[in-house]
């Protein structure tokens, strides 16, 4: 090895520590987090703009953002930003003050989480992307002639009592699966990119009946919404700040909750619970459960429903055959993991359980 690198890695103090440890990055960052805990905020933002030169925005934003304490997930494109992350408390105004005091940032409007444990990131990560949702559009243009008007809280309750009213859940299956709206029509798919379609062909003879489209915490549904009244639907209304706002405003305004459930969240947290409804079961073996985890062989690392005592009986993996290669040395884990590419296959052992779970769901 080249002494430069040799150098390198031992000026690295978490790549030192991680080889010292045998510990992976992740355990390492989990590890630094717990033994330094920091009061934080966890929110979620969006906004389609454009953005000229969005490779010198991330430089900036990282630069400046990291010296915050800032971490989190957040993608920017020339159609605008997506941004999932933690602030410190003690930093929470300069950060407010730096994103806003960019042009076209003002006023952006935040959905803080509903159950935050300071937790949801161990990182701050900023990409650059085509797009900031992996939607299938290609450069679809969002205007306000399009756009579906968005309902607060109280009104999309409202609106879901009117008789007729469709709703239609914008997630992905595995999102659905632990929490949704009551009678959400809620397409079994992988992606956002293959709901659309799906969506547009399932609803194709309603195209006069009033449609209630939610996700998240809105993004989706402002390209959905002006996807489907592009092709004619007429009357298809969004969720304002999706369940993450409708959420807050149970909570704040006393109002009934419609949404059963647990709400799925792209950080370590995995999901925001609702209420107390468990609406999931377990894809090992099929008991009542909405608890959701990654496969602990990183390996696999499939997202999954696994119950607490299967969870415990399997060291919180997928299989025995799983559990049996999370237990060997960082080193061996590795070599396997180079070697035995069909453990990569995601996608396909994602599909498997998910036909596996509908089969005991309906008998």
């Amino acid at each position: 090895m080249p002494a430069g690198k040799t150098m390198a890695k031992h000026r690295n103090p978490v790549r030192k520590e991680m080889l010292h440890n045998r510990l992976s990055r992740e355990q390492l960052l989990k590890q630094i987090a717990a033994e330094q805990p920091v009061p934080r905020r966890t929110l979620s933002f969006y906004r389609y703009l454009k953005i000229e030169e969005p490779q010198r925005l991330r430089d900036e934003l990282y630069r400046e953002w990291s010296a915050m304490g800032v971490r989190g997930r957040i993608y920017l494109a020339r159609e605008g930003i997506n941004a999932q992350l933690s602030v410190p408390v003690a930093e929470f105004e300069n950060f407010r003050q730096n994103l806003e005091s960019r042009p076209g940032f003002g006023a952006m409007r935040f959905n803080p989480g509903v159950e935050d444990d300071g937790n949801s990131f161990l990182k701050l990560t900023i990409k650059v992307k085509r797009y900031i949702v992996n939607d299938g559009l290609g450069d679809f243009e969002l205007d306000e002639t399009v756009a579906a008007p968005h309902l607060k809280p109280l009104e999309f309750n409202r609106a879901l009592e009117e008789p007729g009213t469709i709703v239609v859940d914008m997630r992905n299956q595995y999102e659905s699966e632990v929490g949704h709206f009551e009678n959400a029509i809620c397409p079994d798919v992988p992606t956002f990119r293959e709901e659309l379609p799906v969506v547009a062909d399932m609803l194709q003879d309603k195209k006069n009946e009033k449609i209630l489209i939610y996700c998240t915490g809105g993004i989706r549904c402002e390209k959905a919404g002006a996807y489907l009244r592009k092709r004619g639907y007429k009357n298809v209304y969004q969720l304002e700040g999706g369940v993450i706002n409708y959420a807050h405003a149970v909570k704040q305004e006393h109002l009934p909750s419609k949404f059963k459930g647990k709400n799925f969240v792209f950080d370590e947290r995995l999901g925001e619970r609702i209420t107390d409804d468990v609406l999931a079961h377990c894809h090992i073996c099929g008991a009542k459960s909405d608890r959701q985890i990654n496969c602990a062989n990183e390996g696999c690392h499939v997202l999954m429903v696994q119950c607490e005592a299967c969870g415990h009986r399997l060291g919180n993996c997928c299989s025995e055959e799983c559990q049996r290669i999370s237990l060997l040395p960082e080193a061996e884990r590795r070599a396997l993991r180079k070697a035995d590419e069909s453990l990569k296959n995601k996608t396909w052992f994602s599909k498997k359980i998910r036909d596996s779970s509908a089969t005991r769901s309906n008998p």
